[in-house]
């Protein structure tokens, strides 16, 4: 694969990661709703509609989608959807930095076997 698949791949990689993370922090505004269910329903629909890391997320999201078509144009779905695994990896890491998630050992050493698998996913193709 050339650089211009690698960069689509990642870059789909990092908006979709982008979009967790919005739509977690989205989540703070509905923390206090103890149950969801059709009645809590239009509440929450409401105060989402109403919060701008929804709106990031969403936008994120559709932005992901457009590049990663890009990308399968360009590399076999075989090699590119596996890369889709580091967002995990970019995700913990900013969860932690930035929503004051915890990393534990065993998340990274999970994080560890990601990045094994990602590399060799994509030295398989080569």
């Amino acid at each position: 694969m050339n650089w211009l698949t690698w960069l689509l791949i990642l870059t789909g990689v990092g908006l979709n990661a982008a979009a967790q993370l919005l739509l977690k922090s989205a989540t703070r505004s509905i923390a206090h709703v103890s149950a969801f269910n059709l009645q809590t329903l239009p509440g929450i629909v409401t105060e989402l509609l109403k919060n701008g890391p929804f709106w990031g997320g969403m936008l994120c999201y559709g932005l992901s989608v457009c590049v990663w078509i890009a990308a399968l144009t360009k590399a076999p779905v075989s090699t590119a959807y596996p890369m889709l695994s580091l967002g995990y990896v970019v995700v913990a890491f900013a969860a932690a930095a930035w929503l004051g998630e915890s990393l534990t050992p065993a998340k990274i050493i999970g994080i560890v076997l990601i990045c094994i698998g990602v590399v060799l996913v994509s030295r398989s193709s080569v």
